[in-house]
Protein backbone atom coordinates (compact mmCIF):
# COMPACT_ATOMS: atom_id res chain seq x y z
CA UNK A 1 0.00 0.00 0.00
CA UNK A 2 2.73 2.44 0.92
CA UNK A 3 4.56 1.63 -2.32
CA UNK A 4 1.54 2.87 -4.27
CA UNK A 5 1.36 6.09 -2.24
CA UNK A 6 5.00 6.98 -2.85
CA UNK A 7 4.55 6.19 -6.54
CA UNK A 8 1.67 8.65 -6.67
CA UNK A 9 3.81 11.37 -5.07
CA UNK A 10 6.61 10.73 -7.55
CA UNK A 11 4.15 10.78 -10.45
CA UNK A 12 2.74 14.11 -9.21
CA UNK A 13 6.28 15.52 -8.95
CA UNK A 14 6.87 14.50 -12.55
CA UNK A 15 3.56 16.06 -13.63
CA UNK A 16 4.47 19.32 -11.87
CA UNK A 17 7.73 19.50 -13.82
CA UNK A 18 6.01 18.73 -17.11
CA UNK A 19 3.45 21.46 -16.36
CA UNK A 20 6.27 23.95 -16.99
CA UNK A 21 5.61 23.37 -20.68
CA UNK A 22 2.11 24.82 -20.23
CA UNK A 23 2.65 27.71 -17.85
CA UNK A 24 5.11 30.61 -18.18
CA UNK A 25 7.48 31.31 -15.33
CA UNK A 26 7.66 35.03 -16.15
CA UNK A 27 5.19 37.48 -17.67
CA UNK A 28 5.99 41.13 -18.28
CA UNK A 29 5.58 44.03 -20.68
CA UNK A 30 8.62 45.29 -22.54
CA UNK A 31 9.53 48.95 -23.08
CA UNK A 32 7.03 49.28 -25.93
CA UNK A 33 4.20 47.84 -23.84
CA UNK A 34 4.08 44.52 -25.70
CA UNK A 35 3.36 41.50 -23.50
CA UNK A 36 6.20 39.02 -23.11
CA UNK A 37 6.30 35.59 -21.48
CA UNK A 38 9.12 33.19 -20.69
CA UNK A 39 8.44 29.47 -20.77
CA UNK A 40 10.93 26.65 -20.68
CA UNK A 41 10.42 26.30 -24.44
CA UNK A 42 11.33 29.90 -25.23
CA UNK A 43 10.53 33.59 -25.13
CA UNK A 44 7.07 34.48 -26.39
CA UNK A 45 5.59 37.79 -27.51
CA UNK A 46 1.89 38.54 -27.58
CA UNK A 47 0.85 39.84 -30.98
CA UNK A 48 -2.81 40.28 -31.96
CA UNK A 49 -3.98 37.67 -29.46
CA UNK A 50 -1.41 35.10 -30.59
CA UNK A 51 1.71 33.95 -28.77
CA UNK A 52 4.66 34.12 -31.12
CA UNK A 53 7.96 32.54 -30.12
CA UNK A 54 10.91 34.89 -30.49
CA UNK A 55 13.63 32.66 -29.04
CA UNK A 56 13.98 28.94 -28.49
CA UNK A 57 15.42 27.75 -25.17
CA UNK A 58 16.59 24.30 -26.21
CA UNK A 59 18.70 23.61 -23.11
CA UNK A 60 15.88 24.55 -20.75
CA UNK A 61 13.54 22.31 -22.74
CA UNK A 62 15.94 19.36 -22.55
CA UNK A 63 16.57 19.93 -18.83
CA UNK A 64 12.83 20.05 -18.16
CA UNK A 65 12.25 16.77 -19.99
CA UNK A 66 15.08 15.07 -18.09
CA UNK A 67 13.87 16.43 -14.73
CA UNK A 68 10.34 15.30 -15.57
CA UNK A 69 11.28 11.74 -16.46
CA UNK A 70 13.64 11.27 -13.52
CA UNK A 71 10.86 10.76 -10.89
CA UNK A 72 9.26 8.22 -13.21
CA UNK A 73 12.58 6.38 -13.31
CA UNK A 74 12.74 6.50 -9.49
CA UNK A 75 9.38 4.74 -9.27
CA UNK A 76 10.82 1.65 -10.96
CA UNK A 77 13.71 1.43 -8.49
CA UNK A 78 11.28 0.19 -5.81
CA UNK A 79 13.35 -2.87 -4.91
CA UNK A 80 16.22 -0.72 -3.59
CA UNK A 81 14.73 1.84 -1.21
CA UNK A 82 18.09 3.35 -0.25
CA UNK A 83 18.82 4.07 -3.89
CA UNK A 84 15.35 5.59 -4.24
CA UNK A 85 16.02 7.98 -1.36
CA UNK A 86 19.40 8.96 -2.80
CA UNK A 87 17.85 9.56 -6.22
CA UNK A 88 15.08 11.68 -4.68
CA UNK A 89 17.68 13.81 -2.89
CA UNK A 90 19.52 14.20 -6.20
CA UNK A 91 16.27 15.21 -7.90
CA UNK A 92 15.56 17.83 -5.21
CA UNK A 93 19.04 19.32 -5.69
CA UNK A 94 18.59 19.34 -9.47
CA UNK A 95 15.19 21.04 -9.18
CA UNK A 96 16.69 23.72 -6.91
CA UNK A 97 19.50 24.31 -9.41
CA UNK A 98 16.98 24.41 -12.24
CA UNK A 99 14.95 26.97 -10.30
CA UNK A 100 18.07 29.10 -9.91
CA UNK A 101 18.65 28.82 -13.66
CA UNK A 102 15.08 29.98 -14.36
CA UNK A 103 15.55 32.85 -11.88
CA UNK A 104 18.70 34.06 -13.64
CA UNK A 105 17.01 33.80 -17.04
CA UNK A 106 14.04 35.79 -15.73
CA UNK A 107 16.29 38.43 -14.16
CA UNK A 108 18.29 38.89 -17.35
CA UNK A 109 15.10 39.20 -19.45
CA UNK A 110 13.72 41.78 -17.04
CA UNK A 111 16.97 43.75 -16.97
CA UNK A 112 16.70 44.10 -20.77
CA UNK A 113 13.22 45.58 -20.24
CA UNK A 114 14.54 47.78 -17.38
CA UNK A 115 12.32 46.09 -14.81
CA UNK A 116 12.82 44.11 -11.64
CA UNK A 117 11.49 40.73 -10.58
CA UNK A 118 8.38 41.28 -8.49
CA UNK A 119 5.14 39.54 -7.56
CA UNK A 120 3.34 40.95 -10.60
CA UNK A 121 5.91 39.49 -13.02
CA UNK A 122 6.13 35.98 -11.65
CA UNK A 123 4.23 33.33 -13.58
CA UNK A 124 2.68 30.07 -12.45
CA UNK A 125 5.78 28.15 -13.50
CA UNK A 126 7.84 29.50 -10.61
CA UNK A 127 5.38 27.99 -8.14
CA UNK A 128 5.51 24.55 -9.77
CA UNK A 129 9.09 23.93 -8.64
CA UNK A 130 8.39 24.20 -4.88
CA UNK A 131 5.30 22.02 -5.39
CA UNK A 132 7.51 19.43 -7.09
CA UNK A 133 9.95 19.52 -4.18
CA UNK A 134 7.10 19.03 -1.71
CA UNK A 135 5.88 15.98 -3.66
CA UNK A 136 9.39 14.54 -3.73
CA UNK A 137 9.80 15.00 0.02
CA UNK A 138 6.44 13.34 0.63
CA UNK A 139 7.55 10.39 -1.52
CA UNK A 140 10.74 10.17 0.53
CA UNK A 141 8.68 10.08 3.70
CA UNK A 142 6.60 7.25 2.25
CA UNK A 143 9.73 5.29 1.37
CA UNK A 144 11.06 5.71 4.91
CA UNK A 145 7.76 4.53 6.40
CA UNK A 146 7.85 1.53 4.08
CA UNK A 147 11.38 0.74 5.24
CA UNK A 148 10.33 0.93 8.92
CA UNK A 149 7.36 -1.35 8.26
CA UNK A 150 9.54 -3.95 6.57
CA UNK A 151 12.13 -3.82 9.38
CA UNK A 152 9.46 -4.30 12.03
CA UNK A 153 7.96 -7.24 10.10
CA UNK A 154 11.39 -8.85 9.86
CA UNK A 155 11.87 -8.50 13.63
CA UNK A 156 8.59 -10.30 14.25
CA UNK A 157 9.70 -13.26 12.16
Amino acid sequence: MIQRIQSVWLFLASAAIFALFLFPYLQYSDIGGVGQALKVTGKFRGLEGQAIREELFIFQTIATVLLGFFPLYIIFRYKDRRLQIQLIILEVVLVVLFGFWLYTAASSALSEARQFLSARNIGVGFFLLPICIIFLLMAMGGIRKDEKLIRSAERLR
